[in-house]
């Protein structure tokens, strides 16, 4: 369990062993700061031992000795905790308290309880959690750590071996262990080095018994025979289940024991049911016992199934496993029963032992492959590669190698690089298409488009792009033939072509009620979204979540995904935040790594308007590195779109040039085809506050120097700087080539504004060329943007064109007019949570001589400066030349330099060293923000923020 936080005063942290309780405890001890006086002890089983212990430890850090003839009880233990907290907060924390004596914990657990509502002592208990937390902790918050995510098991084998692990041997030990981070970590060292590197077989179970039972140590001792042979049984009932079912009828496995059996402390019994508290001791018991107790243990409950009259998949599988041979047939029966409906688990259970014992190849690979199918909408990817794999060994016919090839390319493009995945299913259509299977040709052919379209790969899109009608007698995926023409009359230009086509699949629910079908949906969400109709685009996508729900096919995730998509373009980031959240979780519970990245994407882009630049960048580094990984172009360009979005919403527009740059312009570094027209207003935008294009949203000349020839404006005794040629030498040659590709770059943005996929590119589009345009025309632009902004709605978007619009007054000296556009920017970013933007609004305001409500962050020896003096003192005394300054603030160097004239002649000071010194002196950065502006919510970053 990762980022929980720790808030009252006691709490009891268990988990199963091996999951990391005492890794816990000790990140508590380091995050416990600030001088605090922290205090371990560690579990004793003698009398006392643990309480004695700890109030020696306690009192040793308090510098006192303990009371004379005191005996250990609740008020001594918590006189001694008061004490040694007298001074700073105290965190006790106490590993396998489980393991005191019941008199100590009978009074650890009353002082847990008195603590409530002390906030100087704060008291961390860790007790085993394959059994019940013990009476005497009853009623403490409980912090139960949850197994990792596959995502940070894998990041943890990374670490401990230096990333030199082959990918294949990763997913084997991360598959095995199941998110237990001790069993993953004993697999791995285990492993030689040209093991743990691919160059040599690894052993088979990577988690065998040895292994197992050795992790779950004294848990499995002091059973008695019949209590062995129960756990046993509940151990054998689950094992075919692969987690969809936790819980077994208690009388089915115990019908036959001749007497009444105690139910061991490792059971959790609840309303007439069984299950293990922990998985680790499932499997350690089931895998430890000898091949006769667990055919014995399947023996006894295919009969107890088939006296309960259920002679259904559950009791074959019980058969099958009963005996070392099973009798001729059961392979085949095992397959029929499992092509009925049911649960995955068992289906895919079902189908691996009719696999590993059919009589023939052909037989095999069919088996092989529906078991991997199964596994895939269980969530198992890992598992479902491996299936293929062996089918892959014995297929023989065109459509049953087709077959293999579909299920594989579905399998990698959930988890994989999807260049592999989209070669795979294009074989795939072929074998299938000759084998005269067209309506599993055309679903493998989509799919191919859809790894294609991931992998920002418009020809190969297009190429893999299946053409007619759909074949008689309906399709998997109902009007594939429109979204396959849609799709290719939109990347091919053909933009009326692709709203009559892809229109036909946004079905509103008064004129129809598609299939519930989770696909269906999903194609209606897409094709939503390509037309821009965000209404039927959350229609679609909600009706996919329905449709999927309890059935475990995986398709939440994906809807999630349109979801938070659709949220982020209507300029809702708290929804799609939450779609992105949730959808994350579901990615990660069914194996779609790459599903997951584009959810942290999302989120990436969610808080490059609501939150700071740290979470950003946790959301974008996750993201890449799943889809530098995997190819996943679409995904690279969302997060790296969401850091330049952050870099631009902090003042820092050179950072966000330079990043958007390349996604933006043509060339083999622009991004995914489907995404770099979202980032072209940031790109512009970002362009022009940098200094990098002469628009007219600069108003004042930009950064170029006065014309009485001085190199800026100034001179070195009252600030003036040599080193920063002003004039003409400031590069405008190769400005002038930047400013050309901006153009170019906005005449394409407004060819795709003219197709109305995305509802505010229309208004986007004239703020962009607002921007760019000499100040006769800007005015006009921006009232025609502010105009179509109402049609479209959304706060955020129209905020920033308010806040352009009133930079741009404010530089015109039309004071009054930008105080109103200024303020009415703030509102719109404050309704929609963009922090970072509203400092911005904030910090234009004060220098338009108004109060923001906002905190100006003026020290006293600064007092007697304007809000714009103030601010150019500050770039100055970080090091800034004025030519930087006047880039930053999109003002010339003459501005500059009379600004900072009267702030030498208001502080008294006669050189930059000296203003530095006196700023230092006067106000310190909060948190030690530097010169890029990097840190967030402190005064520096709030007046350093570039218009």
């Amino acid at each position: 369990m990762t980022g929980q936080t720790i808030t009252a005063p006691a709490r009891v942290v268990t988990g199963e062993p091996g999951c990391g309780r005492t890794t816990f405890l000790a990140r508590a001890v380091r995050a416990h700061r600030a001088g605090a006086t922290v205090s371990m002890a560690a579990g004793l089983a003698v009398p006392d031992g643990g309480l004695r212990a700890l109030l020696r430890a306690v009192e040793a850090a308090d510098g006192t000795g303990p009371p004379p003839g005191a005996v250990p009880g609740p008020a001594v233990l918590l006189d001694a905790l008061h004490a040694a907290a007298a001074h700073a907060p105290l965190l006790v924390c106490v590993d396998d308290a489980h393991l005191w004596d019941a008199p100590s914990r009978a009074v650890l657990g009353q002082a847990a309880r008195r603590l409530r509502g002390t906030a100087r002592v704060s008291l961390l208990l860790s007790v085993a959690g394959h059994r019940p937390v013990d009476p005497e902790f009853a009623g403490l918050p409980v912090i139960r750590l949850d197994p990792l995510a596959p995502a940070e098991a894998a990041a943890l084998l990374d670490e401990v071996t230096g990333g030199d692990v082959d990918p294949a041997v990763r997913d084997d030990l991360v598959d095995a262990a199941d998110g237990n981070p001790a069993l993953l970590l004993a697999m791995a060292r285990r492993l030689t080095p040209a093991q743990l590197r691919g160059h040599r077989r690894p052993p088979r179970p990577p988690a065998d018994a040895a292994l197992l039972t050795g992790l779950a140590g004294d848990c499995l001792t002091g059973l008695t025979d019949a209590g062995r042979d129960l756990l046993l049984r509940v151990a054998a009932a689950l094992a075919d289940t692969d987690g969809e079912e936790e819980r077994v009828d208690v009388t089915l496995v115990s019908r036959d024991l001749r007497t009444a059996v105690p139910v061991p402390e490792l059971l959790d019994s609840t309303d007439g049911t069984l299950r293990f508290h922990s998985d680790l001791v499932r499997r350690a018991v089931y895998e430890g016992a000898t091949p006769e107790r667990r055919r014995a243990a399947h023996r006894a409950l295919a009969a107890a199934l088939e006296a309960d009259g259920f002679p259904g998949l559950g009791t074959l599988l019980h058969r099958a496993r009963a005996s070392a041979t099973p009798p001729p047939g059961t392979a085949d029966a095992l397959a029929g029963a499992a092509a009925g409906p049911g649960p995955h688990g068992p289906r895919c259970a079902a189908y691996t032992r009719a696999a590993e014992l059919a009589p023939d190849a052909a037989r095999r690979a069919e088996w092989y492959t529906a078991a991997a199918e199964h596994a895939l909408l269980a969530g198992r990817a890992h598992r479902a590669r491996r299936l293929l794999d062996a089918a892959r060994d014995h297929a023989v016919d065109r459509a049953l190698r087709g077959r293999v090839e579909l299920a594989r390319g579905t399998t990698i493009r959930h988890d994989g690089p999807v260049d592999e995945a989209r070669a795979s299913l294009l074989l795939a259509a072929r074998l299938l298409a000759d084998a005269d299977h067209p309506r599993a040709a055309r679903t493998a052919a989509l799919a191919a488009a859809d790894a294609a379209w991931a992998a920002g790969d418009a020809a190969g899109c297009l190429q893999a792009l299946p053409q007619g009608e759909d074949p008689a007698g309906g399709d998997a995926v109902p009007s594939a033939a429109d979204y396959a023409d849609g799709l290719r009359a939109l990347l091919e230009g053909r933009f009326p072509a692709a709203a009559l086509r892809l229109g036909r699949l946004v079905t509103d629910p008064e004129t129809g009620d598609p299939p519930d079908v989770p696909e269906t949906h999903l194609r209606a969400a897409a094709a939503a979204l390509m037309l821009g109709d965000l209404p039927a685009a959350r229609r679609a996508g909600t009706r996919a979540l329905a449709a999927d729900h309890g059935t475990g096919a995986g398709a939440a995730a994906l809807a999630r995904e349109y979801l938070a998509y659709t949220e982020l373009r209507a300029g809702r980031h708290a929804v799609a935040r939450t779609h992105a959240e949730e959808g994350l979780r579901a990615a990660h519970r069914t194996g779609r790594r790459n599903t997951a990245a584009h959810h942290h994407a999302a989120l990436a882009l969610a808080a490059s308007v609501d939150s700071g630049l740290a979470e950003v960048s946790v959301h974008a580094r996750a993201a890449l590195a799943v889809a530098r990984r995997h190819g996943l172009v679409q995904a690279a360009t969302l997060a790296e779109w969401a850091t330049a979005r952050a870099d631009l919403g902090h003042g820092r527009p050179r950072e966000a040039a330079d990043r958007l740059g390349p996604l933006v312009r043509p060339g083999p570094r622009r991004g995914h085809f489907a995404v770099w027209m979202s980032a072209v207003p940031c790109y512009v935008e970002a362009a022009v506050s940098a200094g990098r294009v002469d628009g007219g949203g600069r108003g004042d000349g930009g950064g170029r120097g006065d014309r009485g020839g001085r190199e800026d404006g100034g001179d070195r005794r009252n600030g003036g700087d040599r080193r920063n040629g002003g004039g003409r030498e400031d590069g405008r040659g190769q400005g002038a080539g930047e400013a050309a590709e901006v153009v170019a770059v906005v005449e394409e943005f407004a060819r795709w504004a003219g197709f109305g996929a995305d509802p505010q590119a229309p208004a986007q589009l004239l703020r962009c060329r607002a921007l760019l345009a000499p100040p006769d025309r800007a005015d006009a632009l921006y009232r025609a943007a502010l105009g179509l902004h109402d049609r479209a709605g959304g706060d955020f978007e129209r905020a920033r064109t308010e806040l352009s619009y009133g930079k741009w007054l404010r530089r015109r000296r039309r004071l009054r007019e930008a105080r109103d556009r200024l303020g009415a920017a703030l509102v719109g970013f404050e309704r929609c949570g963009a922090r970072a933007w509203a400092e911005q609004a904030r910090a234009e305001l004060r220098a338009n001589g108004v109060s923001a409500g906002g905190r100006t962050g003026t020290a006293p020896g600064l007092s007697g400066l304007t809000p714009q003096q103030l601010r150019i003192a500050r770039w100055v005394a970080e090091g800034a030349t004025n030519r930087e300054v006047a880039l930053a603030l999109s003002v010339s160097t003459r501005t500059v330099d009379y600004h900072l004239r009267k702030a030498f002649a208001a502080l008294g000071v006669r050189s930059r060293v000296e203003l530095a010194r006196l700023v230092e002196r006067a106000q310190p950065p909060p948190g030690g923000t530097g010169a890029d502006g990097g840190a967030s919510g402190g005064h520096a970053e709030i007046d350093r923020a570039h218009p």
